[in-house]
């Protein structure tokens, strides 16, 4: 007897009020407004005439994502999740140091395109990729529509499958010109987080330096085998990279989670952050 599929939601509708009142393209979806802190420029300390501190107050913004608000698993990406957020924060607060300026980001496993979107206040280009699958291209063009107010940067969207290793010339082109490659949620199956695995190990080590900065959320289960609550998922991308940072010129952190909250979301203690750096051959 086969199992039915499961249905997820993601957490954070239940924990602020995204909702709108704004009637969605595609019938079934919803739209959120996701509010966030952004900063104004650089943060460069200044001083009035009588020598006071000049403090800019962020302005209170809003991007606006069209989503599914339940999926199968297979479809994870149509929905938002709080790696999303994590991610988001962290792109505010380099793009704020400068440290993102005239850099070209791309996005692995996008789903609604959030973080692309943030990337593009502060990056000179933006490549949002994600599979083929349940019209999530389409999806993040349509968001890209909603937000073009935001991207500041040249913005592109293409199909990268983690299955597929054998790149077309363009999507190797456009690999070879990444400086910094950020991914969202992409461990929540063992299958999809070898692919995923084998293409960072690909792109890291395609004409370096580059720095991927990944968010996740350890998801705990309660097994009678460990007769424990364990993340399995997380432990499995743990292990993978394990592997494949013995071979490779690679410098891998976990980062604290020390930089500042732009979005409104619960940063929970399951959600960690990685840096993975490659080196010039």
């Amino acid at each position: 007897m086969e199992m039915p599929e499961l249905t997820v939601t993601s957490e954070i509708y239940g924990e602020y009020n995204y909702n709108t009142k704004i009637a969605p393209s595609i019938e079934g979806n919803v739209i959120s407004e996701f509010p966030f802190l952004l900063p104004k420029g650089e943060n460069k300390v200044q001083f009035d005439d009588d020598d006071d501190l000049i403090i800019e107050r962020p302005e209170n913004a809003v991007i606006k994502i069209e989503h599914s608000s339940k999926t199968k698993i297979a479809l994870v990406g149509l929905q938002v999740w709080r790696g999303a957020f994590l991610i988001g924060d962290l792109l505010i607060h380099l793009g704020v140091k400068g440290a993102l300026k005239d850099k070209t980001i791309l996005e692995l496993g996008a789903g609604t395109g959030l973080t692309s979107f943030i990337a593009g206040i502060y990056a000179k280009k933006v490549i949002c990729t994600d599979i083929n699958l349940g019209g999530i291209l389409e999806l993040i063009k349509l968001n890209a529509r909603y937000n073009e107010n935001l991207i500041k940067s040249q913005f592109k969207v293409n199909e990268l499958d983690f299955t597929d290793t054998a790149w077309s010339r363009q999507l190797t082109d456009d690999v070879e010109d990444v400086n910094v490659i950020i991914a969202a949620d992409v461990v929540y199956d063992d299958d999809v987080t070898a692919a995923f695995v084998t293409t960072i190990q690909k792109m890291l080590n395609t004409k370096p330096p580059k720095t991927l900065y990944m968010a996740l959320e350890k998801r705990f289960v309660f097994t009678i085998e460990h007769m424990d609550s364990v993340a399995p998922c997380y432990e499995t991308f743990l292990t993978l990279l394990d592997k494949v940072k013995a071979g490779s010129n690679w410098t891998v952190e976990q980062m604290p989670l020390d930089f500042p909250k732009y979005f409104t979301y619960d940063r929970v203690k399951e959600l960690v952050l990685w840096k993975i750096s490659s080196k010039p051959n």
